[in-house]
């Protein structure tokens, strides 16, 4: 990665760095941050398999939801968009789905926009981008999106490539005498470490992403997102370790003790002798060569547990579920009693409890972060925003006939009920006014006839 790294940006060496302990006190220093960063990637992503299947499965769901860049008509309508979307994370009932739909063509234009940047950088895809967004929250607490851009020119501040910066390795360098409660930023440049070489970024080209940490200390800690393997990593360890003694347990063909003469002791070359012979039985693929006799009756010590006493799936199930509930996972997604296939309707709502607790709030972090600091730096797209649609994922759908039903029993334009549905506002006559649902009259056409008989009285 360092050579890769150093084509990419170039690079610096780190000499004679001082302790943060020093460095604290004169200011410019690194700020504190978890150290475990690492130990998350090796142990928990990159050994421990449930870690990996469940971080893996939100990443590549988080990269099926589908995204437009649409263009802000009207603030007010947006910000009441937004207060929706956030107050329902995109499990919306009906109404709530028709007033999404009526304030979306209030706030937006009609047409949508193609996004600014065609592909981020030359190794690269968006979806490489927006999967490690995922990966690096969940292992880490952070993303760090490297934006590199021409400092002068017609296209100053015009992003023209986009690189996501591996998370692990990211540290963050304050301002000389920054202070954590005043009004400037504190964060002067950040640096990507590994080994003794080192690369700087200066703050206003990265759009730092995190999870909130409750963490605060004067010398910012706080400044990084909270990892949520934090307070799963006994648990990791722990699984790692059952894992590792169910490894060795086969290996050794079960639990390991001594073998002894009864009744007469043995001598040292007796001992020796029938060492000897083990091995050379064990090593031996003949079938009949795991057949022995001896002279005097043998017993035999155990010194260890067996798995059946040390019940380690046990433990390992119960692991499972503490990390599943810290990066926010149902755990029936996990094939548990094999309810984890995607025709099995038991499983529904857990396909869209992750949606609604944990790819949707997510996306909404990355969704601010690039509306506030990416979109509206690039030409013709300074009221434009980026926003992910979870209603469009098949676990979020209703069925069309009940929802058809439903429509018909309350009071919307013909062009509402189309929005809910996801087809385009006709400007034909009646489109626009709401259809009594008896003989399916106009509600203008029946309150005139009521008028008409009222007068003839």
């Amino acid at each position: 990665m360092a050579n890769i790294i150093q084509r990419l940006f170039g690079k610096t060496d780190i000499k004679n760095v001082f302790n943060n302990a020093f460095f604290q006190w004169l200011g410019g220093g690194f700020t504190n941050y978890d150290s475990h960063n690492k130990t998350y990637l090796e142990k928990g992503y990159n050994t421990n398999p449930d870690v990996y299947a469940i971080i893996n499965k939100q990443t590549v769901k988080t990269v099926s939801v589908p995204y437009c860049i649409k263009e802000i008509e009207s603030d007010n309508d947006y910000r009441k968009l937004q207060s929706l979307e956030l107050s329902t994370k995109g499990n919306l009932s009906l109404l709530q789905l028709v007033k999404k739909r009526a304030l979306e063509n209030k706030a937006y234009s009609d047409k949508e926009k193609s996004f600014p940047l065609e592909q981020p950088n030359p190794t690269q895809t968006w979806a490489d981008i927006f999967g490690l967004f995922k990966t690096y929250m969940k292992i880490t607490g952070n993303y760090y999106l490297y934006i590199m851009s021409p400092e002068d020119g017609l296209n100053a501040n015009v992003p023209m490539m986009v690189y996501a910066l591996p998370a692990h390795l990211m540290q963050i360098v304050l301002k000389p005498n920054a202070g954590m409660l005043t009004t400037e930023k504190p964060i002067d440049h950040y640096l990507l470490i590994e080994g003794n070489q080192s690369i700087k970024f200066m703050a206003k080209d990265i759009i730092h992403v995190k999870y909130s940490n409750p963490n605060f200390d004067l010398q910012g800690s706080h400044l990084y997102g909270m990892s949520p393997l934090r307070s799963a990593l006994r648990n990791i360890n722990s699984q790692n370790s059952a894992i590792d003694t169910n490894i060795k347990t086969l290996q050794s063909a079960g639990a390991f003790g001594f073998v002894y003469g009864k009744g007469t002791p043995w001598t040292n070359e007796q001992a020796a002798s029938m060492k000897e012979k083990l091995i050379e039985m064990d090593a031996s693929p003949e079938r009949l060569a795991k057949i022995a006799g001896a002279s005097g009756e043998v017993g035999f010590q155990r010194i260890s547990l067996t798995t059946d006493e040390l019940k380690p799936f046990d433990y390992l199930n119960w692991d499972r579920k503490t990390i599943c509930n810290v990066l926010n996972f149902p755990s029936k997604l996990l094939n548990e009693d094999n309810t984890g296939a995607l025709s099995n309707n038991d499983t529904a709502d857990a396909r869209k409890q992750l949606i609604t607790d944990d790819i949707k709030p997510d996306l909404v972090l990355l969704q601010d972060a690039l509306n506030k600091d990416f979109i509206p730096r690039f030409k013709g797209y300074e009221k434009s925003i980026v926003e992910w649609d979870v209603t469009e994922l098949p676990e979020m759908q209703v069925d069309m006939k009940i929802q058809a039903e439903a429509l018909n029993l309350i009071p919307v334009t013909p062009n509402e009920k189309r929005t809910v549905f996801g087809y385009e506002t006709l400007e034909d006559d009646g489109m626009d006014v709401v259809w009594m649902p008896n003989n399916v009259q106009r509600i203008d056409d029946v309150s005139e006839g009521v008028m008409n008989d009222a007068n003839k009285l």
